[in-house]
């Protein structure tokens, strides 16, 4: 691991329980510290998990911060805490709830661990990334969002799916989707920039399957919140919220698609989205814009859109105007 890392998680429900042990079971840092409002429960989360990375031969300790305070010299922290979309709510309803949660929590760790690089993952995402960079005041480098990479696996699984029902292959680990846009409804999957084993996903799937997927992919997670009832999501967001934590603190300096504050890319300013960003130990240290088509810049324009009406909400209810 080079250098002792620590990073913190604030909010331990499932999402941020499972990124924890991720990062525990792969050794990523020497110190996780879990922050949740339910102490006792973390506590014992805590004590499983260093046990657990005992048992896989890992150094990591998993420790547990009963104030905001405790919670210091982080180098990285995973904003999980926030409400979870239920049965019948979309990402609007969150938002106000969620962005006074994630004002209060980005305040804490601006003063505790002024050097951290962020990754939030609370819903609505782009939105969530736009308030912590607001309150922060820090360089877009150092605030990144966990989306596409989700969104990406949901499309690369739903494809996976499908040539395996009309092909009967299947290409285990060998599908690579792209999703850029907002982390919600108005998402653009990029099938042109897609393939399977390296070859164009076309030679697999006609457009009408293809478009399917498509459909798919924009509705995986209400699809699983439909099945859970209770909660949403967590394997699968926990497992692309590690492989970030991974690139960063291991320098790895991989390609991934994440919500970042746009500074130029495809002329947009002052507004968070997804797109392809290589993640190091500076967090974000470029930021990439493949060429759209007619149809995908549209579909990314409705996209920004989308975005900038949840932030015109946060405005016209003074959201950062008050303390």
């Amino acid at each position: 691991m080079g250098k002792s890392k620590r990073v913190g998680i604030v909010g331990v429900g499932n999402v941020g329980s499972t990124v924890g042990y991720s990062i525990a079971m792969r050794g990523l840092a020497h110190e996780v510290i879990l922050c949740d409002h339910k102490v006792e429960r973390a506590k014992g989360m805590a004590l499983d998990m260093s046990q657990s990375a005992q048992a896989a031969r890992m150094s990591t300790s998993v420790k547990v911060a009963e104030t905001p305070a405790q919670l210091i010299d982080c180098d990285l922290v995973v904003v999980t805490a926030g409400s979870p979309r239920l049965p019948g709510m979309n990402r609007n309803d969150l938002l106000i709830k969620n962005a006074q949660i994630m004002k209060e929590v980005v305040r804490d760790i601006k003063t505790y661990s002024p050097n951290a690089i962020i990754i939030p993952v609370s819903n609505p995402l782009d939105v969530m990334v736009y308030v912590a960079l607001k309150e922060t005041g820090w360089e877009r480098s150092r605030v990144v969002g966990m989306s596409g990479i989700l969104d990406s696996a949901r499309m690369a699984h739903y494809i996976q799916e499908a040539i395996f029902n009309k092909h009967k292959i299947e290409f285990g680990g060998q599908v690579r989707a792209q999703v850029i846009g907002g982390h919600g409804d108005t998402m653009v999957p990029l099938p042109r920039f897609t393939t399977v084993a390296g070859l164009p996903l076309t030679d697999f799937l006609d457009w009408n399957e293809i478009n399917e997927i498509v459909s798919k992919t924009k509705n995986g997670g209400a699809e699983i919140v439909g099945y859970l009832q209770t909660g949403s999501a967590y394997y699968a967001p926990a497992k692309a919220t590690s492989l970030m934590v991974e690139s960063i603190l291991q320098d790895k300096k991989l390609v991934y698609p994440c919500a970042v504050m746009l500074e130029g890319e495809y002329a947009y300013e002052d507004v968070v989205s997804g797109v392809p960003v290589m993640l190091g130990a500076r967090g974000v240290e470029q930021v990439f814009a493949p060429s759209l088509d007619a149809e995908q810049d549209r579909l990314f324009a409705e996209s920004i859109r989308s975005v900038r009406e949840l932030i015109d909400v946060l405005n016209l209810n003074k959201f950062f105007e008050t303390k």
